[in-house]
């Protein structure tokens, strides 16, 4: 029986990053999913809710949970962090509202991030791509904090065919991003920035993989700024490539 999943693309990658998106629904494809995408889709209302706007975030959810309760089947995000707000951060929002709470949460309990859908779900790892080189995982804070996701992306990048897998120092550590975080105290987000650069660049990897837009942006943007070529490059992307990765990683399809 063919599954289907309903991909939600997050606001980074529409507006940023399409080619990952199409990477996404190649490698599901790839594994025998149907993709559906609900083009009413819009932000699932992180921003809002991160600042603070209670009120604007509660109005972006409830249009995500009504454009995705007309759908059937998982709901798979190639992002740590709104997958983690769909899943926990909704029933906070709706916690006092008893028509909307149990709606979040049907939605919650369908939504999963592109790895752990992969691995969880389906039970793959090795997905027969390849990587020609020497390459390491930078751990997004939703992702590895919010959801205990983890294992499964170094699964996935431990079966690329002919890649060296290296461990980055500090891994685990946050780049400074964090969305507006990065905005309202920019002195704190650039000394973290910077000691994530370091460990990039003393691990002398060939590109480093992440599962959140935003991290891969503002590393990116930090290597760009001194010179250093962008190597941050999505997972979605590298299980998508047939062999290594181009100049720009992010702004070009891998093996595209």
């Amino acid at each position: 029986m063919t599954h289907t999943v309903q991909l939600l693309i997050t606001c980074l990658v529409d507006s940023l990053y399409p080619e990952v998106g199409e990477s996404v629904v190649r490698v599901l494809r790839n594994a025998g999913i149907q993709v559906g995408f609900p083009r009413g889709q819009t932000c699932c209302g992180q921003p809002a809710y991160n600042a603070g706007l209670r009120s604007e975030a509660r109005r972006m959810a409830e249009y995500t949970i009504r454009t995705f309760e007309a759908t059937d089947g998982a709901v798979v995000i190639p992002s740590g962090s709104c997958a983690a707000m769909i899943r926990h951060s909704y029933g906070d929002l709706f916690a006092d509202d008893a028509a909307c709470l149990p709606r979040a949460r049907r939605l919650a309990a369908r939504t999963f991030e592109l790895s752990e859908y992969l691995v969880d779900v389906l039970g793959l790892a090795d997905l027969g791509a390849r990587f020609e080189g020497k390459i390491g995982y930078h751990a997004s804070c939703h992702l590895l904090r919010e959801l205990g996701v983890d294992r499964q992306p170094r699964l996935l990048l431990n079966s690329l065919h002919g890649a060296d897998v290296i461990e980055i120092a500090g891994a685990q550590e946050c780049c400074g991003f964090g969305g507006v975080f990065s905005i309202e105290h920019p002195e704190l987000s650039a000394a973290m920035l910077e000691r994530k650069i370091q460990s990039i660049e003393q691990s002398q990897a060939e590109a480093v993989i992440s599962c959140d837009a935003g991290c891969i942006s503002h590393i990116n943007g930090g290597l760009h700024r001194r010179g250093l070529r962008p190597r941050l490059v999505h997972l979605a992307a590298v299980l998508d490539a047939p062999s290594s990765i181009p100049d720009d990683p992010g702004s070009q399809p891998i093996g595209g």
